[in-house]
């Protein structure tokens, strides 16, 4: 028996140790991953010149070889980082990951260009590519374990990119646009105190390009009525939301929003008005009658031509009757 087995022992060794041709052994790369590549299939890609090296990477990528378009890309940039063709270079990379449906990948490839190729001939292009990337996040496309298999959705990640794209090119094309990005990612997480800011930094920076800015004191203003609206109403807020559509309607009273925000306006002070009405009865039934006083005013002002503005009235006459002083 022991014999048996010290035999098929030194069989397995032997076959084990013999030779074997792989036409395609499995290769790892660093930041690359792995991939298939036979045995000096190197030389067909790899040249002795980055201008014939980017010209192998753009033939790939022409043909939708992604694999090899990104190593030959990836070559030149650690072969050649300071040559004039590294930015083009690292472009590729880019579209590669992004023509695998690899967005993140992409995006920080594309990170990557602006980061060390600031003057890039390509820069405009790159921050679009970031901007259209970030908005399949927002609408909801998942991120991905490995680069493949699709775990959740983040707005913290979107925002993420938003933030890098505005802090990239603040006044690039999409630069406004992601700023209002970053907004709307927070309302889809309910955070609407960050939607808020984001709004708002867009319409202080912005503030000379109409659209944006019109958009963005719109934006703060639903922000601030949805915040209002989260458990209990909150005045505070409310008031707020009133605000920042009143400075919309005031500033671009052109704008084809102007009726709803108007609608939202007259809504959020009856809403305001009924809760400064209970606090006005809160402090009249403890007989504080100034404080009631003070915020049955409050309901005129906001709701004059109501009924609760004139019940309001009513009542406030009724107070100053019975804090007269006796005449002697």
């Amino acid at each position: 028996m022991n014999r048996r087995f010290i035999f098929l022992l030194l069989v397995f060794t032997g076959v084990a140790l013999i030779p074997l041709r792989s036409p395609a052994p499995l290769v790892y790369t660093p930041g690359e991953g792995w991939f298939y590549e036979s045995v000096g299939s190197e030389s067909k890609w790899r040249r002795t010149k980055a201008k014939d090296q980017l010209e192998v990477a753009q033939a790939a990528f022409d043909k939708q070889d992604y694999s090899v378009a990104a190593r030959a890309a990836r070559y030149l940039i650690k072969t050649w980082p300071l040559s004039d063709y590294a930015p083009r270079a690292q472009y590729l990379v880019g579209r590669c990951y992004e023509a695998r449906h690899q967005d993140e990948k992409a995006f920080e490839h594309y990170q990557k260009i602006l980061e060390k190729y600031p003057k890039s001939e390509n820069v405009k292009e790159v921050l679009a590519r970031q901007y259209e990337i970030a908005g399949r996040y927002l609408k909801g496309q998942w991120f991905k374990l490995w680069g493949v298999i699709p775990l959740f959705s983040s707005m913290d990640r979107t925002a993420d990119m938003y933030n890098k794209i505005v802090r990239n090119g603040p006044f690039s094309d999409v630069g406004p646009h992601a700023q209002l990005r970053i907004g709307a990612a927070r309302e889809k997480q309910a955070h609407y105190n960050e939607a808020v800011k984001a709004y708002e930094t867009a319409a202080d920076r912005y503030h000379d390009r109409p659209v944006i800015a019109a958009d963005a004191l719109y934006r703060a203003g639903i922000a601030y009525q949805k915040q209002a609206k989260t458990a209990e109403y909150d005045q505070s807020m409310a008031g707020s939301a009133v605000a920042s559509l009143t400075d919309f309607a005031t500033l671009f009273p052109e704008d084809k929003r102007g009726p709803d925000a108007q609608k939202i306006m007259a809504s959020l002070k009856v809403e305001q008005a009924r809760g400064n009405f209970k606090i006005a009865e809160f402090y009249a039934k403890r007989k504080k009658w100034s404080g009631a006083l003070v915020y049955y005013n409050e309901v005129v002002s906001a709701v004059p031509d109501q009924p609760a503005g004139a019940e309001a009235r009513r009542r406030i006459e009724t107070i100053k009757q019975r804090t007269q002083p006796a005449p002697k």
